[in-house]
């Protein structure tokens, strides 16, 4: 086990955790899921009501649920009573994805503890700034206790989000794979959108920029039921723009978001010819196994997909947003099958294209629709980079 202390062991056990506790005013809101937990796996609410007691008198839960057992995006989930701490559990993921007035009534406070993956599309972080957007300029305090960036904090990739492209799967203008953690995504969401709220950041102890989360030696908890490993957190950057897509990227098999394919493709002709591509653009220790699999539910559900299996042999510099945008390409002009973008309704957006909320705007499908070369790749990724990373300075809590 690591010697890293998160916000919430801090909040918990820490040599100031009394004066912590006792500095949180009022009536206490909690949002948080089944990956919040703590060095021993206790769940978060329940540290949270040994501490606070009948202080705490609701929770929240973001998208997948709060207890993270739904499975898809637009699957929305009710309001409930828990049947075991009988609080009051209301869903930012239903009828309201900001929090009502009713909601917020008779709050103080609110303490957020949420396992995020470090990719801008994850909701999680955009439900935190609804919340936040939601309090600014009532008498409440936000209190985010800040967790790892399970794909660390040090490599960011892919386009900035474009304005006219936000949504709830990108609201704010960072790459793909941004390199935050919660509470920094927080203070930037506080600098540019909501400098009237009130909050604060519990921060992580003896975390590094540099940690996956493989060098934290804590057990992986799904943040959501289709990232069923650090592997697939760490290659979720990529894998993710085939939600744009109708080729599989293995939801409905045991190693969903590692895997990508689709009927009637021969997944070792189609390796080789991926494989030459990530040779050609200097992409190495990235292995492409070629299998076969099922898919038990989601796309091509009950039938067999040829595809690969995407390994990171050296995962510290693995980039998984160009080997994803590459591999798309190369799906793109593969002849086994038929390619189509996905144009059904995506997290809410009835119109345009999926894969463009997906990256934050249209410049990645251009470039495979047009066929480009890798500069032109690299010129449309890096495209608003020294603005992200002057905005990066001013937020980040982590320096080393």
């Amino acid at each position: 086990m690591s010697n890293i202390n998160l916000g919430l062991e801090r909040l918990i056990c820490s040599s100031n955790s009394k004066m912590l506790q006792a500095s949180l005013k009022g009536n206490i809101a909690y949002l948080g899921h089944s990956a919040a937990v703590d060095r021993d796996l206790r769940l978060g609410l329940e540290s949270m009501i040994k501490l606070f007691g009948k202080k705490l008198t609701k929770a929240f839960g973001p998208q997948h649920g709060f207890v993270t057992d739904v499975q898809d995006n637009m699957i929305e989930t009710d309001h409930y009573i828990h049947p075991y701490f009988k609080i009051p559990i209301y869903s930012l993921y239903g009828e309201n994805r900001i929090p009502s007035d009713e909601m917020l009534e008779d709050l103080d406070t609110i303490i957020v503890d949420l396992q995020d993956v470090g990719t801008r599309v994850y909701t999680y972080i955009t439900t935190i700034s609804y919340l936040m957007e939601a309090v600014e300029g009532r008498d409440i305090e936000i209190v985010i206790l800040d967790r790892p960036n399970p794909i660390g904090g040090e490599i960011y990739e892919g386009p900035i989000l474009e304005k006219k492209w936000r949504s709830f799967v990108g609201l704010h203008p960072i790459p793909q794979r941004h390199a935050l953690t919660i509470g920094e995504v927080a203070k930037l969401q506080q600098k540019i959108h909501c400098p009237d709220t009130n909050l604060r950041i519990i921060e992580m102890t003896n975390w590094k920029r540099s940690y996956l989360w493989q060098d934290l030696h804590r057990p992986w908890i799904n943040p959501s039921p289709n990232l069923p490993t650090a592997e697939s957190s760490l290659i979720f950057p990529g894998s993710v723009l085939y939600e744009g897509t109708n080729i599989s990227e293995g939801r409905g098999t045991t190693r969903s978001l590692e895997v990508l394919g689709a009927p009637g493709i021969d997944p070792f002709s189609f390796a080789a010819r991926a494989q030459k591509e990530l040779e050609n653009a200097n992409i190495k220790d990235v292995y492409l196994r070629p299998l076969q699999f099922f898919p038990m539910f989601q796309k091509h559900a009950g039938t067999a997909c040829g595809g690969v299996h995407i390994h990171a042999l050296k995962p510290h510099q693995f980039h998984a947003w160009k080997v994803g945008a590459i591999l798309l390409r190369t799906f793109y002009l593969q002849n086994e099958f038929k390619f189509k973008w996905n144009d059904k309704p995506y997290e809410y957006e009835h119109d345009n294209l999926a894969i463009d909320f997906i990256n934050g705007g249209q410049s990645l499908r251009h470039w495979i629709e047009h066929k480009g070369d890798l500069e032109a790749l690299c010129e449309l990724e890096r495209k608003n980079w020294p603005d992200y990373l002057n905005l990066r300075e001013d937020i980040l809590i982590y320096r080393s």
